[in-house]
């Protein structure tokens, strides 16, 4: 899904996906502005405190692994790199 992969903001999604979307992107570009409170829209679409943990180890798992490869020069493979459409 183009949207998806471009601005998932724009994309058509139900609410559980929108507030997980929406709590990996702040946990990824402003981890130090994370409060309690981001919690709450994860709740209201369902989530529980597993999930939520789940999700929010999943997006640390993939930002502590982006910055050891970019630490290292890891380059991506293509099909990697969304540049293969």
């Amino acid at each position: 899904m183009p949207a998806l992969r471009d601005d998932y903001t724009k994309a058509p999604l139900e609410p559980r996906e929108r507030a997980l979307l929406d709590y990996a992107a702040k946990l990824t570009r402003k981890p130090g502005a994370m409060r309690e409170a981001d919690l709450i829209p994860l709740r209201d679409a369902g989530l529980s405190d597993r999930d939520i943990l789940d999700a929010n180890q999943v997006v640390a798992y993939f930002a502590y692994v982006n910055r050891v490869a970019d630490g290292l020069g890891v380059a991506l493979e293509e099909h990697m790199s969304g540049n293969s459409d």
